[in-house]
């Protein structure tokens, strides 16, 4: 791998971190004496410097990178860093006001992941996760539950037509196959489906079935169909510990929305406009992300 600097490296991004590295590098490192991995002119490259590296520039990666070769080229990176940091201080790029402000803003950026993976951390507890899950839990009471089949045709006529075959004994799956105009599910099959995930008309009717049982032809916006339930079950919410990393980001990202929201509403805050006039101001950041929820059922018969 070649050690000429790397697009990355001339990015303003990276061009931040050559000068903020003695400010914020590893301050709350793991180990007293990280592994040492390269020096560069006796300067140390450790296992922690790697860490750190991996996380700003590894999602950027070839995902065929990978192993050892990923690791050597983050390590050939860090490299390129220090060398090149090296040459930014000794002509003196980093003392320009322009990098004063870039160092500033990304200062700033630091601490404010640094708080709100502090507030994050405190907020996510086993106590506040079964919390957050008990109330979308209580929001979504069980249901009851289809797998149908069906098979959709144009007129009420063709509709009769593949019910009577059906009822003399043909396959259902292998009717839909060659009949029907919904091509999207393999005979027919619309999978499991809670009423509301139907359209009205087609609920109704597939919900009157038992397990086994098919319907007279049943008109929809789509046209005709002709429905066979597979099977019926109530539909409960999952467990805790299917929803738990999905509990714990809500109760993360509940946690830094609150400390943001909070934060605003103690300081004075004024915004400009384009003539430095007092301007009004925007409007509210986005809420959190939603509760825990099930996974969502089966779409609405396609036409």
């Amino acid at each position: 791998m070649t050690r000429q600097i790397s697009a990355r490296l001339r990015s303003t991004a990276a061009a931040l971190a050559i000068g903020a590295g003695a400010a914020f590098a590893f301050a709350g490192a793991a180990s007293a004496e990280p592994q040492v991995l390269a020096t560069v002119d006796g300067q140390p490259i450790t296992q922690d410097d790697l860490a750190t590296a991996m996380a700003d520039i590894g999602p950027g990666l070839p995902q065929k990178l990978e192993g050892a070769q990923r690791q050597k080229y983050v390590l050939d990176y860090l490299i390129d860093l220090k060398l090149a940091a090296r040459k930014a201080e000794a002509e003196k790029l980093d003392q320009s006001p322009e990098f004063a402000k870039k160092l500033a803003y990304y200062r700033d950026k630091l601490s404010m992941e640094e708080l709100l993976g502090a507030v994050a951390k405190a907020a996510t507890t086993e106590e506040a996760e079964r919390k957050a899950y008990d109330e979308a839990a209580k929001a979504e009471p069980p249901q009851e539950e289809v797998h149908a089949r069906h098979i959709l045709l144009p007129t009420e006529d063709e509709a009769k037509k593949a019910l009577a075959r059906v009822k003399g004994g043909e396959d259902f799956a292998k009717v839909a196959n060659e009949l029907s105009k919904d091509t999207g599910g393999d005979g027919g099959d619309l999978g499991w489906f809670t009423k509301d995930r139907m359209v009205p008309e087609f609920s109704e009717a597939a919900f009157k079935l038992k397990k086994g049982e098919i319907s007279d032809p049943v008109k929809t916006q789509f046209g005709w169909h002709v429905i066979q339930v597979e099977d019926t079950r109530t539909k409960t919410f999952p467990p805790f510990e299917q929803l738990k990393d999905q509990a714990a980001r809500y109760v993360a990202q509940k946690a830094e929305s609150d400390q943001v929201a909070a934060l605003h509403a103690a300081a004075k805050i004024q915004y400009f406009d384009a003539d430095g006039k007092p301007a009004a101001p925007d409007a509210p950041a986005a809420a959190p992300a939603p509760a825990p929820t099930a996974p969502a059922g089966a779409a609405q018969p396609k036409n």
